[in-house]
C-alpha cells in the first residue's frame, strides 16, 4: 500500500456512497438514469482521479526528470510516487520492476517485441488460450511470423473454463513463452495463474499474464502469482486512458533489449553508438505519460482506501445476481459460466443481433458492450458472430441489474 494510503482511514464498502465518488453516474441519458454496465471496457472515473489530474496540470505541471526547477521537480517526484504506488499495489519487489507504458497492449507489444524477438527461435512454441483478447494474439502472430516460433492454443471447456489438464497437454519441452489472461473479458473466467506459472516454468518458459480484468477484481499479488510478467491498463483500474503498466522480473528487464529507442532511455549517445540507461528508463523511450501516471496513482490511492475483500464480494453479488436474472428473460442465454469467474457476463437473444440490442437498451439509459469483445478467436470458438456484455464495477448496484432486465423485456417487444 502506498504511503499516502496508508495515512487514510479503509472505510467500510457502502454502493450509495461510493457512487457519489463518480460524478458521471448522476447523469442522464436520453432522459433516463444512466446505467453503466461496460467497466470492462473502460471504467468510470471517482473525483479523486479527476482532481488529481486537475492539479497536476493546473498547478504542478512541468517535464519530468531532469528538470533543474521547482515544477521539474514536484512533476517528477509526483511521477516517480505513482510508481511507487503501482509497486505496492501489486507486490513487486522494486519500483524499477515497473515500467509505464500507453495501456496494456503496448506492455505486451514490448514483451513480445523485446523478450519475444530476444529468446524465439524456429520451431519454438508460444501458447495462448483460446479466450485471449486480441492484444494478447496479434503480438505473439507478428512476432511468430519473425521468428519463425509457431502459436500453440490451449482449448477451453463448454462453461468457458481453462483446465490446468488442458496446459499440461500443450506445454512442452518447446515452449518458450506462455501467455494468457487472467480474467477473460468475455466470458469473467478466472485462470488458475499460479498452476499456469508452474507447469510454464517446469519447462523453462516464461510466462505473461494479461491482466486488464485480473487488477480490477482480483487483489493481485505478482510474487505469489509466481508469473514473469504482467500487464494491465489504468482506463480499466477507475484510472485515465493513456497510461499502462508492464511489471516484470527484473532479471529480464536488465536481459532484454530496448523496445523504441529516443531520449529518457539512453545512457550516452554518440554518431557511432549509444548505451541503455538501467530499467525502467530503458524501457520509457521518449516524454512519459506524466499526468495519466499522477492519475492511475491517485485511483489507487482510492482503492486502498475502500475495503477491497467487500467490493469484491459486492461485485460477485451483482454477478450471481445478474446470473440467476438474465436467464428469466425469454430468449437469454448467458455465454460463459465457469464457477470461477469475474463480474462479467455475456449473453445474447434469440432473434436480436447483439449492436441492435445495444442500441435498443441505450434508448432506456442501460450502457452495454456488443460485438466480438476483441475476442473473434474465441467467437468462433463458441459458435456465435458477437454478444452482448454487461460487466459490473464497484459502483454497480442491484437496481441497475434491475433495469438491465426491464429494458431487455422492452427490447424483446421491439426487435422481436
Amino acid at each position: 500500500m502506498s504511503a499516502l494510503a496508508r495515512t487514510l482511514p479503509i472505510r467500510a464498502f457502502d454502493v450509495a456512497e461510493i457512487r457519489m465518488d463518480f460524478p458521471i453516474l448522476s447523469r442522464q441519458v436520453h432522459g433516463k438514469p444512466l446505467v453503466f454496465l461496460d467497466s470492462a471496457a473502460s471504467a468510470q472515473k471517482p473525483r479523486a482521479v479527476l482532481d488529481a489530474m486537475t492539479q497536476a496540470f493546473e498547478c504542478e505541471y512541468a517535464n519530468v526528470h531532469r528538470g533543474a526547477y521547482w515544477l521539474s521537480e514536484k512533476a517528477t517526484t509526483n511521477y516517480e510516487a505513482a510508481r511507487e504506488k503501482v509497486r505496492a499495489f501489486i507486490n513487486a519487489t522494486s519500483d524499477s520492476e515497473i515500467v509505464f507504458t500507453k495501456g496494456a497492449t503496448d506492455a505486451i507489444n514490448l514483451v513480445a517485441a523485446s523478450y519475444g524477438r530476444m529468446v524465439l527461435k524456429p520451431g519454438d512454441e508460444i501458447v495462448l488460450t483460446a479466450l485471449e483478447h486480441h492484444s494478447n494474439i496479434v503480438p505473439w502472430q507478428l512476432i511468430a511470423e519473425q521468428t519463425g516460433a509457431v502459436i500453440k492454443v490451449v482449448p477451453i471447456n463448454a462453461d468457458g473454463s481453462v483446465s490446468v489438464d488442458r496446459f499440461a497437454d500443450v506445454i512442452c519441452a518447446k515452449t518458450r513463452i506462455v501467455a494468457v489472461a487472467h480474467v477473460s473479458n468475455v466470458l469473467g473466467t478466472v485462470l488458475p495463474i499460479e498452476l499456469i506459472a508452474q507447469l510454464s516454468h517446469k519447462v523453462g518458459a516464461k510466462l505473461l499474464v494479461d491482466g486488464c480484468q485480473g487488477i480490477v477484481h482480483e487483489q493481485v499479488d505478482v510474487q505469489a502469482l509466481g508469473c514473469d510478467f504482467y500487464a494491465f491498463s489504468g482506463h480499466k483500474l477507475y484510472g485515465p486512458n493513456a497510461i499502462g503498466v508492464l511489471w516484470a522480473r527484473a532479471e529480464l528487464l536488465a536481459a532484454m533489449p530496448p523496445y523504441q529507442g529516443g531520449g529518457e532511455m539512453i545512457a550516452i549517445v554518440t554518431f557511432e553508438k549509444s548505451t541503455w540507461a538501467e530499467a525502467p528508463a530503458k524501457f520509457e523511450a521518449g516524454t512519459p505519460p506524466i499526468v495519466p501516471a499522477i492519475g492511475l496513482g491517485a485511483a489507487i490511492d482510492y482503492l486502498n482506501g475502500i475495503d477491497r475483500t467487500a467490493a469484491a464480494a459486492h461485485e460477485r453479488d451483482l454477478l450471481h445476481y445478474a446470473m440467476a436474472e438474465l436467464p428469466k428473460v425469454p430468449g437469454v442465454k448467458l455465454v460463459g459460466t465457469a464457477q470461477n469467474k469475474a463480474s462479467v457476463q455475456s449473453f445474447t437473444m434469440d432473434g436480436a443481433h447483439p449492436h441492435d440490442l445495444a442500441t435498443v437498451l441505450d434508448r432506456s439509459g442501460v450502457c452495454v458492450r456488443a460485438g466480438h469483445h476483441c475476442a473473434q478467436p474465441l467467437m468462433d470458438v463458441l459458435g456465435v458472430t458477437a454478444t452482448a456484455r454487461a460487466s459490473f464495477g464497484i459502483y454497480n448496484t442491484r437496481g441497475e441489474v434491475d433495469a438491465l432486465i426491464v429494458a431487455l423485456h422492452k427490447a424483446r417487444e421491439v426487435l422481436q
